[in-house]
């Protein structure tokens, strides 16, 4: 088809306008707000203005060295009961997830029942001839978000709201797509990566890596209160999730997919993430391996939940964010808020 060279030159022109205009007429109020709003003098105070910024519930949990940790909740744990944030209440921690699925993944490369110069081809020959790039996809490449592999949560066919627990339905909306560029040439994030992972360290353990996440990782250091999935948890004690535009407690759906299907109280997201950062959570062997690979501060996100979990040095503290809201300005209020509180412990 000839181009129409005089209609392309107008759009480039009117999108911009458009845009902007858009952030004029509708632009993120609550986002805003809680960004030029004077800052408070406590933390309590911040949470209970998260709230007035459209969040439905806010919990944050405070590890600073040399004091006992601190916690701060507001808004609802559960909006239809009107029961108020418990600050000790489960919460599903989404992409966190894939850092204890990095750090078990070191301790099998120290125990060298896996290599992470391994290839996708090696580890899952299944699938080689229907991923692109199988035989120069490392494991090491699928840890740091370096393969080149799509996104299948990016895929229009995937649903948020009704994911499929099904591990090859999920790979399946990528297989046979080329790779967005070839391995280990850039960075870009993509939770098929973590999927694979999964799949890679149960072929290699004989059993499911979660159970080997928990005896490695979670029982020895007390985290009694990490569970895989949803399935696992007790369902009272995990916070309701909500999301702009649908009145229904997001709660029970169950995304089991690996890299994203965690669920965990602050306590034991902040003690993992101090352990993680201080090397008690794997000794030096793994430590050095584990910093090779992945990042140790992460963010969360799945429907009607948004996490942020952070080791600040300059303060030696672990500060821990959940909010049980998503979409509309809900995810630029979350950041901001979570700012505020740093600059809330940084002081004058």
């Amino acid at each position: 088809m000839k181009e129409n060279r005089p209609v392309i030159r107008a759009l480039r022109i009117l999108m911009p306008l458009v845009a902007i205009g858009c952030l004029i007429v509708f632009p993120p109020w609550q986002g805003i707000l809680a960004w030029i709003a004077p800052l408070p003098d406590s933390i309590d105070e911040q949470v209970d203005a998260a709230v007035r910024h459209g969040l439905d519930g806010i919990i944050v949990y405070v590890d600073r060295a040399g004091t006992e940790p601190a916690f701060y909740a507001a808004g609802w744990h559960d909006r239809a009961t009107r029961t108020p944030a418990d600050p000790q209440a489960l919460f599903k921690i989404a992409s966190i997830s894939k850092l204890y699925i990095a750090a078990a993944t070191a301790r099998l490369a120290y125990e060298q029942r896996v290599s992470l110069d391994d290839t996708l081809a090696d580890l899952l020959p299944e699938w080689a001839g229907r991923i692109q790039y199988a035989d120069r996809i490392t494991l090491r490449m699928l840890l740091q978000h370096r393969s080149g592999l799509p996104n299948f949560t990016d895929d229009e066919r995937f649903n948020w709201f009704d994911p499929s627990p099904d591990l090859r339905k999920n790979l399946e909306l990528i297989l046979d797509e080329p790779a967005r560029f070839p391995p280990d040439t850039r960075y870009q994030y993509s939770n098929t990566n973590y999927l694979l992972i999964g799949m890679i360290l149960d072929g290699i353990l004989g059993y499911d890596h979660a159970s080997y996440i928990k005896e490695h990782i979670l029982l020895p250091h007390a985290l009694f209160r990490t569970y895989d999935s949803l399935s696992d948890a007790p369902i009272d004690s995990i916070m309701s999730g909500y999301h702009h535009g649908i009145d229904a407690d997001l709660k029970r759906i169950d995304y089991t997919i690996p890299g994203g299907s965690m669920i965990a109280d602050a306590r034991d997201v902040g003690t993992f993430l101090r352990a993680l950062h201080d090397g008690s959570l794997l000794g030096a062997g793994t430590q050095e391996i584990y910093a090779s690979v992945y990042e140790f501060n992460h963010t969360g996100w799945l429907p009607g939940y948004q996490s942020i979990a952070r080791f600040h040095p300059d303060l030696d503290a672990v500060v821990i964010q959940f909010v049980n809201s998503t979409g509309g300005n809900t995810e630029l209020v979350a950041r901001v808020v979570y700012d505020r509180i740093v600059r809330i412990l940084r002081g004058p």
